[in-house]
């Protein structure tokens, strides 16, 4: 066999070793669609045999200004030849920067830094519950905080006890008390839920794992103007819908609503590592003192500069537009998908959830696969629509155009 051959029939089966050995020494905690990425560029990915695909899940909106963008790639590597980590037992000098950026996108006048959104949602739990102690009057060991129904928060023990979602919670009890739940969206139950012991409403202002749920018009203003009312705190998890997703800064944008505390990850962190956020006022996280909250790599330079960058690419309203615009695009696309193949479609900005007749999202995504799309299924018929910001037009209608052929097929 010639030297050329040979490396024909190796590139040929990367993809299929690559698999082999997840399957056989990987927790099975996912179940990926059949494809090995190893490079990315933009919004388009190439597998371990050399195929190209259009990325239209964008690492769950981790990837908002697409893979490698240069301005970031450029901050990485800048700050890898300097300083990578301190832990937060010594001041590094892109902490205080990263505060300022993110705090005045904000506008609030505080952060505290952390690494996966998970774990800036038990941050903003913790927050809460303190506040509600010390500031509010609850009696300690009482406080409580109401959830909404398909709320997706991440996976921790805490936060899986007040999913309703039967995979992520079964078989991970006994679970943490003091969270209620009520239906996304309805106002009048939230009012009744809210009592003297309650300290927060945490919500996502679009559900995004749970397809794109879009609430009502008026919604978040209400919830809002009920926490205002009933002196409890709004937690805004915008860790998949912030950050430019839906052609605002933040979701809660739309309606001209600020909470007590935004909830920030995945695109914070520019597609290059895991940075998150919480952030509030300092008469709420003012409660925090040493030694009570922690992380070793939270705020740690390489995330700092990353994080600034990020920001400061936000801050023109470039990403944000865009989307806008693209969202308009897309909309039009997916309402002349085949009648008959598709139940019903959200959209918000380049963020959509479209629900399949007939099939399972599962197997949707299956045949776009085969097309070169990158789309991912959730909740059994539905599949969620997330593309990189930097997306090129045609490249949109593109793949929307395959959608339309596969549920045709």
């Amino acid at each position: 066999m010639t030297t050329q051959a040979m490396d024909v029939t190796t590139k040929a089966g990367a993809s299929a070793m690559a698999i082999a050995q997840v399957e056989a020494h990987a927790a099975h905690n996912y179940h990926p669609l059949p494809v090995v990425l190893a490079r990315g560029e933009g919004a388009w990915v190439w597998d371990a045999d050399g195929r190209r695909y259009l990325d239209l899940l964008a690492g769950y909106s981790a990837l908002n200004f697409g893979h490698l963008h240069p301005r970031l790639v450029a901050a990485a590597e800048a700050q890898l030849g300097r300083l990578t980590l301190t832990s937060r037992a010594f001041h590094n000098d892109l902490l205080g920067t990263f505060a300022v950026e993110v705090t005045a996108l904000c506008g609030m006048d505080m952060l505290l830094p952390m690494n996966t959104g998970a774990e800036a949602v038990e941050t903003a739990l913790k927050m809460a519950r303190k506040w509600g102690y010390e500031r509010k009057g609850v009696p300690e060991g009482a406080a409580k905080i109401v959830v909404m129904g398909g709320n997706f928060h991440g996976r921790t023990t805490t936060i899986v006890g007040f999913s309703d979602d039967p995979s992520a919670r079964n078989g991970f009890g006994p679970f943490t008390p003091g969270f209620v739940r009520v239906p996304f969206g309805d106002v009048t139950a939230l009012a009744e839920a809210i009592d003297d012991e309650t300290v927060a409403v945490l919500l996502e202002p679009i559900q995004g794992e749970g397809g794109v749920v879009i609430p009502p018009d008026g919604y978040l203003r209400a919830v809002r103007a009920l926490c205002t009312e009933r002196d409890v705190l709004m937690l805004a998890d915008e860790i998949q819908s912030g950050l430019g997703r839906t052609g605002e800064t933040f979701a809660c944008d739309h309606e001209g609503v600020v909470p007590d505390a935004y909830i920030l990850g995945k695109a914070l962190g520019g597609g290059i590592l895991p940075v998150s956020a919480v952030v509030a006022n300092r008469d709420v996280m003012g409660v925090f003192r040493p030694g009570e909250h922690g992380s070793t790599f939270g705020g740690n330079p390489l995330a700092c500069a990353v994080g600034i960058e990020v920001v400061r690419m936000l801050r023109t309203g470039e990403y944000q537009a865009r989307a806008r615009e693209l969202g308009e695009v897309l909309w039009d696309r997916l309402a002349a998908l085949p009648a008959g193949q598709v139940a019903a479609f959200r959209a918000r900005g380049l963020w959509a959830g479209i629900d399949i007749v007939g099939r399972t999202g599962r197997d949707v995504c299956e045949g776009l696969l085969r097309r070169g799309v990158l789309a991912k299924d959730t909740h059994g018929s539905t599949i969620r629509i997330a593309p990189p910001l930097v997306i090129e037009r045609s490249d949109l209608e593109w793949a929307i155009d395959e959608l339309a052929e596969e549920l045709r097929s």
